[in-house]
């Protein structure tokens, strides 16, 4: 008799070896007369488990991790597919407190299914979203959206139904429906995991959009560094399209939605939505001014819904379960879940989906583990390289946009990554200024020229030169960055510096928080 057993085709997983245990798993089973089928999911999220091993039983998947090439043996001569005396057994994987403590619902599939495979993905309700918005009308899709507080989940947080809502008004020839896969940000991986253990998910919030604002192509830009994102999205438009989900007559509609994959060249800056269209449309990546804005004139000048690959992924759910069930996650304005991604200097580095609310010190300190070094937490930087840098008094705040601005700090992406007592901020602040000078777009002079002289400002400071002189300089320039800049990229890179300067000024060579205020 058969055993079904899961392994990742998760880029993290394959990192670590995932390829070569599926082989040695066939090879061992084979050499002892075991049958095994083995199946290449996605990744359950927890990163320090890979290569996670899960074994299909009548009372559910049983967990085994992290496995190398090394263990197989062992596992085998252990009884493997049930081997619970291996101290690799982690009993049943939806018991383990990592997951049984979250709300999943954008990442409900999340290493459950075969990526690839459209009927794995409709046995787990796939697709019920596509089919409960073709029977309502393009304008009822858009409420639903509206309604359930779905706000883009790149970064800006603009609310996706007043989007979707001001594309679906404008009158034109042509519309579309851009996907940011761009995902650069330091310590981020939702996007990536979207993309490689859930395509459709992705292929399926796109279409719905397509149907509400009356836009029949889509594009997905996805960053070059995602080989193997690109290569799951385009084999699952071609099973799609050949089911009847893409296309010219979707399921049968009489409505057009076709969807193709572009890949990106590696710049950072391209995150930003009309950097994105530039690339697309086969330029150079530099930011456009606005107005118009992108739903007005966006991709080839036509009106173009941009949003980024989780906020397409929650709305299937939202179709097929109703905004009063998604809107009920969550707090305040920050409706619904964040799948939240803890990277850096922590023990258990993975993705955690939780509604809104939850604190930061729950997040790194339940969920994560603290820190990998068993060294005291000295700072938390939430949004990727341009987030602020937040200190243990804001640990406890809920997670959601209004209580994180409030504390001048961003949610971003969702980007956890933590940094041991042992972080030099002041590095860190320069890190910041460098990146920002690396990845400008040129644009615009204050982030240009501001990051430049950010660098070198930096320099004196740590090297005392005229110290007190150039904190006031660095304030003032960055200053004239947020206010100055043509788009985030200049206008977010002062948060970290800012954030690091006032909450750890001793770093910069400062005695008292008074001299940083200077």
């Amino acid at each position: 008799m058969s055993t079904t057993i899961y392994i990742p085709r998760d880029s993290a997983a394959l990192a670590v070896g995932a390829n070569r245990v599926a082989k040695k798993m066939a090879e061992e089973a084979a050499a002892r007369g075991i049958e095994l089928n083995i199946v290449r999911n996605g990744s359950r999220g927890m990163m320090w488990l890979e290569t996670l091993v899960e074994v299909a039983t009548p009372a559910g998947r049983v967990a085994y991790g992290p496995v190398t090439v090394k263990d197989v043996p062992a596992l085998f001569d252990a009884g493997f597919p049930s081997a619970e005396s291996h101290p690799l057994h982690h009993g049943l994987t939806d018991a383990m407190p990592y997951l049984k403590g979250q709300e999943r619902l954008t990442f409900a599939r999340m290493g459950i299914t075969d990526p690839v495979s459209l009927p794995d993905y409709e046995a787990h309700e796939g697709y019920a979203g596509l089919r409960a918005a073709l029977a309502l009308a393009p304008e009822a899709i858009v409420q639903q959206v509206f309604d359930s507080g779905l706000r883009g989940r790149g970064g800006a947080a603009f609310p996706a139904g007043i989007k979707w809502k001001t594309v679906a008004g404008v009158q034109a020839a042509q519309k579309y429906i851009v996907c940011n896969a761009d995902e650069g940000d330091s310590g981020t991986f939702s996007d990536r995991m979207t993309m490689e253990g859930d395509p459709f998910m992705l292929i399926e919030g796109m279409t719905i959009a397509g149907l509400a604002v009356g836009a029949t192509r889509g594009y997905i830009y996805c960053r070059s560094e995602y080989p193997h994102a690109i290569a799951a999205l385009n084999e699952a438009i071609v099973n799609a399209e050949a089911a009847g989900f893409l296309g010219d007559n979707v399921l049968g509609s009489g409505k057009a939605f076709r969807l193709e994959v572009r890949k990106g060249a590696g710049s950072y800056v391209c995150g930003e939505e009309t950097a994105l269209l530039e690339s697309i449309e086969g330029k150079r990546g530099i930011v456009r001014a606005k107005p118009p804005l992108p739903a007005i004139e966006g991709l080839f000048g036509q009106p173009t819904v941009i949003n980024n690959v989780i906020t397409f992924a929650s709305v299937p759910v939202i179709l097929a379960k109703g905004a009063e069930h998604y809107k009920n996650f969550g707090m305040g304005r920050s409706r619904g879940t964040l799948p939240m991604q803890l990277a850096g200097n922590i023990k258990h580095g993975g993705l955690v989906e939780k509604a809104f609310g939850v604190s930061l010190r729950e997040l790194v300190m339940d969920y994560g583990g603290g820190t990998m070094s068993g060294r005291p937490i000295k700072a938390i930087q939430v949004g990727g390289p341009l987030g602020p840098y937040v200190p243990e008094k804001h640990w406890d705040l809920p997670f959601d946009y209004e209580s994180f601005a409030a504390a001048g700090a961003t949610v971003g992406h969702g980007g956890i990554v933590v940094h041991d007592d042992t972080a030099d901020m002041a590095e860190l602040a320069r890190y910041a200024m460098e990146f920002c000078k690396l990845e400008s777009c040129g644009k615009c002079t204050p982030c240009r020229i501001g990051s430049t002289r950010g660098v070198e400002v930096i320099d004196k400071i740590t090297r005392n030169q005229n110290r007190a002189q150039q904190v006031i300089l660095l304030r003032d320039l960055c200053d004239t960055m947020v206010n100055g800049s043509l788009c985030a990229m200049g206008n977010m890179t002062p948060l970290p510096v800012l954030s690091a300067l006032n909450h750890w000024p001793q770093d910069f060579g400062l005695e008292t928080p008074d001299q940083a205020a200077a």
